[in-house]
């Protein structure tokens, strides 16, 4: 099967939709089909060695939201129709509203971050997929979602058939960093400790995360200190300065952004991941610490209670005390702790990328039925 990739989201640092997109398109290579990445400017990183793909990168790069836009509706379609393609897949939001009448066409739709939280998004964001989002769930043949509550939404706010979905979980990568030597983890964490994942804006909750923190007894954060690991985002209050307000410069470590090497690293050595996040269509940090036998503290909302099955505990995240609740019991609460422990992995086998991308074969070729039929 010749497939077409809207590969945008590589052009930027690599994300979790970024990690979605290279683990399908890598499975989706080793399973046999042939592969065209379109990309509006080159990838910020390097594609992975074992990738056997087609890249077009075009030329001059375009790095603007505007110009990326303009991209995707006048050049991409133009690239697709050159390339005579089976099927093409837009993995994030997007697809071009005028493609040839015979190529088959794909959208995964991720969540509803524009409609639940859209005042957590920046602001270009928020047009964008308030915009663009419906039209490209009219124009595919088939919309995927990475989870039932993400399908249950696209029902509930657009009115997107069920007949039309499918819901395609996304993958766990085993052994993240088995090619790289394990580098030491940072000064301060050589002892159990809490960690939080994620880009920090304010989605991810990170603010009242540290208020609950700050609610533990000062022995406990000095015993289990808190490591937060993510990129700088968007509209969210400096780190450092909540950390020195709520007085929590001595257990807090503002680790920032931390290649996959340390990342699973610091997933190997805390004792559990922290991810009270407002609104998710999927969460990979809950499935990434569930890999290697850790339990999460996510939220009772969306698709997180969907994805830790039984593996975590689930809090309000807009409540502070809630919050600083579950943290207490995972701390001190030794026979939960290894109950929850106990139900990570089977947890997390339940996310397998060879599965999803044949899953998302299967969806390209409904799509490519339902197109035959009507041309």
């Amino acid at each position: 099967m010749k497939i077409g990739i809207d590969a945008r989201n590589l052009t930027a640092s690599f994300s979790g939709i970024g990690r979605y997109l290279i683990e399908m398109a890598r499975h989706l290579s080793l399973a046999g089909h042939q592969l065209i990445l379109y990309m509006p400017s080159p990838p910020a990183q390097p594609l992975p060695s074992d990738f056997i793909v087609t890249s077009r990168v075009d030329a001059p790069a375009r790095t603007s939201a505007i110009q990326r836009h303009i991209w995707g509706q006048i050049t991409l379609p133009r690239q697709i129709a050159e390339d005579k393609l089976d099927v093409f897949w837009g993995p994030a939001h997007r697809l071009p509203l005028s493609m040839l009448k015979t190529v088959a066409r794909v959208v995964t739709i991720h969540d509803l971050v524009w409609y639940y939280h859209g005042q957590t998004m920046r602001r270009s964001g928020w047009l964008a997929d308030r915009l663009l989002m419906p039209r490209a769930i009219a124009t595919a043949d088939i919309v995927v979602a990475d989870s039932n509550a993400t399908a249950d939404a696209l029902h509930d706010v657009l009115a997107v058939p069920h007949a039309k979905m499918r819901i395609v979980y996304p993958g766990t990568t085993a052994d993240v960093a088995a090619n790289s030597t394990t580098p030491s983890l940072p000064k301060g964490l050589d002892r159990p400790f809490v960690l939080f994942v994620g880009t920090l804006e304010p989605r991810k909750n990170l603010e009242r995360l540290l208020m609950a923190y700050a609610a533990l007894a000062p022995e406990l954060r000095r015993a289990c200190p808190l490591a937060i690991a993510g990129a700088p985002g968007w509209r969210q209050r400096n780190v450092a300065d909540l950390v020195a307000e709520l007085d929590l410069i001595g257990s807090v470590k503002v680790l920032g952004f931390v290649s996959e090497a340390m990342l699973d690293s610091l997933y190997r050595h805390c004792r559990f991941v922290a991810f009270p996040s407002l609104y998710e269509g999927f969460g990979f940090p809950i499935i990434e610490a569930n890999r290697v036998g850790k339990p999460v503290l996510t939220s009772a909302n969306s698709s997180m209670i969907e994805v830790v099955g039984g593996a975590g505990v689930l809090v309000d995240p807009f409540d502070i005390n809630s919050i600083a609740d579950g943290l207490f019991r995972l701390l001190t609460d030794e026979p939960l702790y290894e109950t929850l422990s106990a139900r990570t992995q089977p947890n997390a086998a339940r996310f397998d990328w060879a599965n999803s991308a044949q899953k998302l074969v299967d969806c390209f070729q409904q799509a490519m039925a339902q197109r035959a039929d009507r041309t």
